[in-house]
């Protein structure tokens, strides 16, 4: 006997699989509950998630084009030089932000199918109900736990591989370290830039422009080296999942008969429960009746009536 979720061979010395830990004679999906498509929203997702990290890259790589504008600055003594790094900072900082904007609400619309998806899967055991996969990206503090536990149930319950805890534990770390040092150094970019001149004249000054950008360089790189390892970590992640569920539920069969009206889960053929009555295309053979006993006619006589 094999199983009808990953399609290994079962004992009948265990309960369950012990590839997957769907319970014995369980169907891939159970019957009756609703399941949805991860993998297009899954694809939309990832794309949204690498552009946000190459937008980000993008944002911090501009104080190289900022420092050599400032030594451009200080070579001319011309201020309005500076300007132009000013300006790439804006252009870039608004396809960043539309890009992460955009990635936020895919990736929440793909961790609550793929959560909801794990309630139809027998064998899961999901810790945190399908509500916290929308709320655990924007409950403050909560964000900084609830997303990753979500995940990680939603790993374990659909691939079942080694290694894809880790995966998770690479992702969420990297995430945070982008996160929260992107704040700071935003924070310290900001603070900086405050102190400068505004109207810088001697060598000093634009050295101090100078100066800021190599700074700021430095300082991107850490969240910069993050984005990407977390980027490329959650891209893996929500397509394996997305591939797994979706193969586990194009396997999904009934466990019991069909009636009519009857919810199935997504992709499951619905096979008629009793055989149908087929046409009837062959005329019915004609029958033929038998003759009736009538009561002999009596002709009539003349002039007889009754009571004559």
């Amino acid at each position: 006997m094999r199983c009808q979720t990953c399609g290994d061979a079962t004992s009948p010395s265990f309960n369950e699989c012990q590839n997957c830990h769907t319970p014995l004679g369980q169907p891939a999906v159970t019957p009756g509950l609703e399941t949805f498509a991860v993998r297009g929203i899954g694809l939309a997702a990832s794309i949204a998630v690498g552009a946000t990290a190459a937008f980000y890259l993008l944002a911090a790589l501009s104080p190289v084009y900022g420092r050599v504008l400032a030594e451009h600055a200080a070579d001319d003594r011309d201020a309005d030089v500076l300007l132009g790094a000013a300006v790439l900072e804006g252009l870039l900082a608004l396809p960043f932000a539309a890009a992460y904007l955009t990635a936020g609400i895919l990736v929440i619309i793909w961790t609550w199918r793929a959560r909801k998806n794990t309630d139809a899967f027998p064998g899961a055991l999901p810790s945190l109900g399908a509500g916290w996969a929308i709320a655990g990206w924007l409950v403050p503090f909560a964000n900084f736990v609830v997303p990753a536990r979500v995940v990680a149930n939603i790993a374990r319950d659909s691939l079942r591989r080694r290694g894809t805890g880790a995966l998770v534990a690479v992702w969420w770390t990297a995430w945070l370290v982008f996160s929260l040092g992107e704040r700071l150094v935003s924070l310290k970019d900001e603070m900086e830039y405050a102190e400068l001149p505004e109207d810088p004249v001697g060598d000093a000054e634009f050295q101090a422009f100078v100066d800021y950008y190599q700074g700021a360089l430095g300082r991107h790189a850490i969240p910069a080296i993050a984005c990407v390892v977390a980027a490329v970590s959650f891209i893996v992640l929500i397509r394996r999942i997305s591939a797994a569920q979706q193969d586990r539920i194009a396997r999904a069969t009934p466990a019991w008969p069909v009636t009519p009206g009857m919810t199935m889960a997504a992709g499951t053929p619905v096979v008629p429960a009793y055989p149908q009555p087929q046409p009837v295309t062959a005329p019915s053979p004609q029958v033929v009746a038998d003759p009736t006993v009538a009561s002999p006619e009596v002709p009539p006589v003349p002039g007889g009536t009754i009571g004559a």
